[in-house]
């Protein structure tokens, strides 16, 4: 009788993620493939960590200042983010183009792209800096702000505005790094801005060391002064004239056409997927906003810590486009394909410690946001379902980072549209409002949209269309 596997070699052996007839050449077996995963992925999460800190220490030392002001750094959240998602879509192009220019060894290309991407970036974070801190009262009032609110609201989003071109050009510097595997030098840059806005909070927000009291407004100048900090240390990354990205490589030409129109082929469907992922996250933090200041300074705490275990995932998915890149620029498809199933299920292994945490520790979690009994008793609750999103967030944003490293990613632009503009605000505010859940029918919605985009994203993936795309 023929000998059942058993089901955890079946769930991640390579020879079980792989079969035979895939494979165009020598396949790595299980403990060189996952260490090589994990060597790329493990700096990737720390750094979205990182990224994710900074938000999350701006919510925690402005937290003393009383809910409003949890409230305030919190609806600045989606109006900063569709600005940025410009640059977020700039950058997954520069991501696909560079791993894949470094499996073809083609250094002068990956630094065109580079020199070229860092161009935009600058002009538009300029264009668009300006416009978002002359609407800021606007778009803080559009976003829900209400009396008590819109003035420190206002305020921080004003600031973080005039940084727009610093964290812009961090984010791409970061994004080329991450896209030639050099992992650990991203996370340097964010540990660099993350101790810095920590410290300039506690100066800034307070009023200590003799610096005066800013409150709300202090704590957006410290994400700037940080952020800047950041950005000096992925130049400094630039300088070795040996590596593959340098200074020293950079072409003279003004402009690239070929690469300008790699970088606008696929950028240009990663900015409908930020377009779409955006304003679904606007429309439903509209629908949250409507409940009242006391549960959007709830959801604020929850999404932030959401955001905190996204960043797992994001980490992964980082890896996993780098991995996929660099191999379809190898012309080994196969490995490509191996890889980004690597990634999913190392990212359902740290879901599953996740929830472990989650669950038992959820009062914890969010006595660190405030000390107000009720307020943490309602965060408690989202915390719950928060745990249960946990397996389907993780592989949907590894998926979705193996897509775009892929070039895929007018697939992932069309999933984002159907579940996250369209699904996400329509359950949430069915559930919120005509069938009474409240801010736990939000979180429901949540799981809801969750769950769809990691079924299409994952059977996308497995069946391998993407290998044939070009770049």
């Amino acid at each position: 009788m023929r000998k059942l596997p058993n089901p955890l070699a079946r769930l991640f052996a390579t020879r079980y993620l792989l079969r035979p007839e895939q494979a165009s050449g020598a396949v790595p077996s299980s403990g060189e493939a996952y260490k090589a995963a994990l060597s790329m992925a493990w700096p990737a999460v720390a750094e979205m960590m990182f990224v994710q800190l900074i938000g999350i220490v701006d919510t925690v030392m402005v937290s003393g200042l009383g809910s409003y002001a949890v409230a305030a750094v919190g609806l600045t959240t989606q109006p900063r983010m569709i600005f940025l998602s410009v640059f977020f879509a700039l950058n997954v192009g520069l991501t696909a183009i560079i791993s894949r220019r470094k499996g073809e060894g083609d250094r002068a290309g990956a630094n065109i792209c580079l020199a070229q991407t860092l161009a935009l970036t600058f002009l538009f974070s300029l264009l668009l800096g300006a416009i978002s801190y002359l609407s800021s009262e606007k778009l803080m009032l559009l976003a829900g702000a209400e009396e008590d609110t819109l003035a420190p609201a206002a305020q921080y989003f004003r600031v973080i505005s005039l940084g727009m071109p610093i964290s812009a050009l961090s984010m791409s510097l970061s994004a080329a790094q991450r896209g030639v595997g050099n992992t650990r030098v991203a996370l340097v840059i964010n540990i660099a801005a993350n101790i810095v806005n920590v410290m300039a909070n506690y100066a800034l927000i307070g009023g200590n060391l003799g610096f005066p009291r800013l409150e709300v407004k202090g704590a957006g100048i410290a994400t700037v002064i940080g952020t800047g900090v950041g950005l000096l240390v992925a130049l400094l990354s630039l300088a070795p004239r040996g590596r593959f990205l340098s200074f020293s490589a950079f072409s003279r030409k003004l402009a690239d056409l070929p690469t300008l129109r790699a970088i606008t082929r696929i950028g240009g469907s990663a900015v409908a997927e930020q377009v779409f992922l955006r304003v679904g996250f606007f429309v439903f933090a509209l629908v949250v906003a409507k409940l009242g200041t006391f549960y959007v300074a709830a959801h604020h705490i929850a999404m932030q810590l959401l955001g905190l275990t996204f960043t797992i995932g994001d980490g992964l998915g980082a890896a996993a486009a780098a991995l996929v890149g660099q191999n379809l620029g190898k012309k080994r498809a196969d490995l490509a394909l191996l890889y980004g199933k690597i990634n999913q299920r190392l990212a359902l292994s740290a879901s599953a410690l996740m929830f472990t945490l989650i669950m038992p520790l959820r009062a914890v979690f969010a006595g660190l946001f405030t000390n107000e009994p009720d307020l943490i008793a309602l965060v408690s609750r989202l915390l719950v379902v928060m745990a249960f999103i946990q397996p389907f967030q993780t592989s949907t944003v590894t998926m979705g980072g193996s897509l775009r490293g892929a070039g895929d990613t007018k697939y992932v632009a069309f999933t984002m549209l159907i579940t996250v503009a369209v699904m996400r605000p329509l359950t949430g505010w069915l559930l919120v409002y005509p069938l009474g859940f409240g801010l736990l029918g939000a979180w429901f919605a949540i799981l809801l949209d969750q769950a769809a985009r990691m079924t299409m994203l994952y059977t996308r993936f497995a069946r391998a269309r993407w290998r044939n795309i070009a770049i």
